[in-house]
């Protein structure tokens, strides 16, 4: 299925087999390709922020992570999309196809990259570097992931994981970079999933935000997304 728009946003409705085999060809491919999760505050914060809306928009595979996004497409267009594809799924995943894939983990607290690099070791992945995401100064982690030279660069920084990506494509040295969110400390023990039922129900963001006071001041995002969406229908 071709591309859709969501909210002004670009979309790719893939499940995750299909996202899969667009990220092989991106791996055999040439240059760096940006995959973005797309979320209902990340759709948000991009009608708020400029640099990322144009993250978005150029990134190569736009994959709808989270049942908002899934209700706002079937509403929207009339496409009912088959599954989510999160982050963290699309991470374990690409381990399990790409056994040996070499990969880059940026991000998390000073430690959690490092015990998260001893999980994706374990999953089969080749650990190339890690670095924790308390950076200021950019220029040399970008130089170190390109000396690297990953297959995959799997960046956890929260609200500046998109547009960090985008800012330093030209010079990353990757072949697939992704934001991950929280997917650096849920490898790194630091972080629990939700059961697999709340998963399944797609309910996973409720029972994260309801369990973590940190996660309070997001919600009101939600509750645009869904404005802006019921907005857009009339």
């Amino acid at each position: 299925m071709e591309r859709l728009e969501l909210l002004g946003l670009p979309l790719d409705p893939v499940d995750m087999q299909e996202a899969l085999e667009r990220i092989g060809g991106f791996l055999r491919g040439e240059g760096t390709h940006q995959v973005v999760t797309l979320n209902p505050e990340i759709a948000v914060r991009a009608w708020e922020d400029e640099a990322l809306r144009r993250a978005i928009l150029e990134a190569e595979l736009v994959t709808p992570d989270g049942v908002g996004i899934l209700w706002a497409v079937r509403r929207l267009r009339g496409v009912a999309l088959k599954e989510r594809v999160t982050g963290v799924d699309l991470t374990l995943a690409l381990f399990r196809r790409f056994p040996g894939i070499r990969v880059y983990l940026l991000g998390g607290r000073p430690g959690v990259a490092e015990r998260a690099a001893q999980e994706a070791r374990r999953l089969g992945a080749e650990v190339v570097g890690f670095h924790h995401g308390y950076f200021q100064e950019e220029e040399g982690v970008v130089e170190d992931i390109r000396q690297k030279a990953p297959d995959l660069l799997l960046v956890g920084m929260g609200e500046r994981q998109e547009v960090f990506i985008h800012r330093h494509k030209p010079h990353l040295g990757a072949r697939v970079a992704m934001g991950v969110g929280g997917t650096l400390d849920v490898l790194a023990g630091e972080a629990q999933r939700p059961p697999a039922w709340a998963q399944r129900l797609g309910l996973e963001w409720l029972l994260r935000v309801g369990l973590d006071p940190k996660r309070w001041r997001r919600a009101p995002r939600l509750f645009r997304f869904a404005y802006l969406v019921l907005r857009e229908k009339g």
